[in-house]
């Protein structure tokens, strides 16, 4: 998986509704029972719900590298939504790649999913030593390869080190396709890699030393399409991927019906709702996106009925979108309400604080726009954000 693959793998794993497709071949403890009871706590957003039901999973099968890799791929879910990392308005354009963004890395969940990942790695390979020709193990070590990438790039911006473990997940998949056309579900990881390296810029392939790399956006999304209509393990994120594309590509109302199709799906998880409103937003139906904040919200307030909200990235949504409609007394208690949730992270905190700022400024409110430029420099004095709030300090916004 690509540096920004998982970047982009940000909702959701694996698909809901499981009837045997004799014509897909896939790992048989994909059927499992217990793993798809712990896949709906998944989609849930209830982590550590899934996690318990994972580790009696793989206490089950404790050689089975895709037994350990189901419990890294939630540990690894569970922290990126901690830290607010499935919010998947940092991905829509290329300023992921070129911008400052400080993440407050445990280190002990750092090493969880480093031995999580190396285990299931490991295990995949004694057994490949031993059964060169078996695809499951092929399908788990290129799956926990890219898992690990995926951390590299999200949390610790080690794009190169990231990138190398995505070359080798996507090596293990391009071949386990070419030897099985029929194991779907690897289709996902080529396919993102296919898609985000052919959009890389040249610039940014040169910044980290792989000016060669090639890949084909059209043929990305075909494999993933693919993945979506058939992955066993794979739909739903593979939808997600291309909900996302769609979206990077100004295909805004296709994107939506994809998401709109997921949250029906999935009524309880938050972020499938969450993204609706934010397409909407991107689309332009300022309107629009705010009764489906203003929605998502309300519901939130029901015990249960989002069993793991980070209300915080509706709120700046919501602001953001009040702000595009110059409802700016709205947009500013938005972004203060934001800042107020317990779950927020740092960085998006001061990205609130930075916006409040801003939208006091556009009202001419300058003394308490500096009140939230102090803020956003207290919460993060070597940030980017703690920078652009110096700036206007000394010079007032002005959209």
């Amino acid at each position: 998986m690509a540096l920004p693959v998982a970047l982009l793998l940000a909702l959701a794993t694996s698909s809901s509704a499981y009837t045997v497709d004799l014509a897909v071949h896939t790992d048989p403890l994909n059927y499992d029972r217990e793993v798809r009871e712990a896949y709906q706590h998944f989609y849930n957003l209830d982590y550590d719900g899934a996690l318990t039901r994972f580790e009696q999973v793989r206490a089950a099968h404790p050689a089975d590298p895709i037994a350990a890799a189901y419990v890294l791929n939630c540990v690894l879910f569970r922290e990126l939504y901690r830290l607010d990392l499935l919010d998947t308005t940092f991905y829509a354009n290329d300023g992921f790649l070129t911008g400052k963004h400080t993440v407050a890395e445990d280190p002990a969940v750092r090493d969880q999913i480093n031995g999580l990942a190396d285990q299931a790695i490991q295990l995949a390979d004694d057994e490949l030593k031993a059964h060169p020709d078996d695809s499951d193990a092929l399908f788990a070590r290129g799956w926990a390869r890219s898992l690990k990438a995926t951390y590299l790039a999200m949390v610790e911006r080690g794009f190169g080190a990231g990138l190398h473990l995505a070359l080798q997940a996507r090596s293990d998949h391009e071949h386990l396709l070419q030897k099985d056309p029929q194991y779907v579900d690897a289709k996902m990881v080529v396919g993102v890699y296919q898609y985000v390296v052919g959009s890389l810029p040249f610039a940014f392939k040169m910044l980290i030393g792989f000016a060669r790399m090639g890949g084909s956006k059209a043929k990305g999304m075909e494999l993933l399409h693919d993945s979506a209509a058939h992955g066993v393990i794979t739909s739903v994120e593979s939808r997600t991927c291309i909900a996302l594309f769609l979206r990077r590509e100004g295909q805004y109302k296709e994107a939506v019906a994809i998401v709109q199709s997921q949250a029906k799906e999935y009524p309880r998880d938050f972020l499938f709702a969450l993204e609706e409103a934010n397409l909407l937003k991107d689309d332009g139906q300022g309107r629009a996106a705010i009764d489906a904040y203003r929605k998502l919200l309300n519901e939130a307030k029901t015990p249960g009925h989002y069993p793991n909200p980070h209300l915080e990235l509706a709120y700046f949504g919501l602001g953001d979108t009040l702000r595009g409609q110059k409802m700016y007394p709205e947009a500013v208690r938005a972004y203060q309400f934001a800042t107020q949730q317990p779950t927020v992270s740092p960085e998006l905190k001061r990205r609130c604080l930075l916006a409040a700022g801003q939208v006091y400024d556009l009202m001419n409110l300058h003394d308490k726009a500096r009140g939230e430029y102090l803020a956003v420099v207290a919460a993060g004095p070597d940030t980017s954000q703690a920078e652009q709030a110096r700036k206007y300090m000394r010079t007032a916004f002005a959209q």
